[in-house]
């Protein structure tokens, strides 16, 4: 994914989790802040807790492939960072796909087949 839709330093992270809305499900937490980029912006943190790195970067892999997925569905002008949550590492790939989607329909960014529709 382009670098103009990441967060990549850390006064990024840092401006979203200060100023950023959260939302939670059993599988994912996520901080949404508006931004005035123009573009959507998304970051991962995941913990050493989760696992050691060949973990973390599978769980991490994924998530970027699921947003990547769904990328056009997402509203534009908001910075997210998606933090998952230690069971994570027990779920198959649908499972984590149903949590993203559904956090993000929690936290109202994400554009139903009813808006694109009509």
């Amino acid at each position: 994914m382009n670098k103009i839709y990441r967060l990549r330093s850390n006064i990024e992270f840092k401006r979203v989790y200060s100023g950023g809305k959260n939302y939670w499900n059993r599988n994912l937490i996520l901080y949404v802040k508006k931004n005035s980029v123009g573009n959507s912006r998304v970051g991962y943190s995941i913990t050493k807790k989760i696992g050691n790195s060949v973990v973390r970067n599978k769980i991490r892999r994924r998530m970027k492939e699921i947003y990547r997925l769904n990328f056009n569905s997402i509203k534009s002008n908001y910075d997210l960072i998606f933090i998952p949550k230690k069971n994570v590492v027990d779920i198959s790939y649908k499972e984590l796909e149903s949590a993203m989607l559904h956090i993000l329909k929690l936290a109202g960014i994400l554009i139903s087949q009813s808006d694109n529709n009509g």
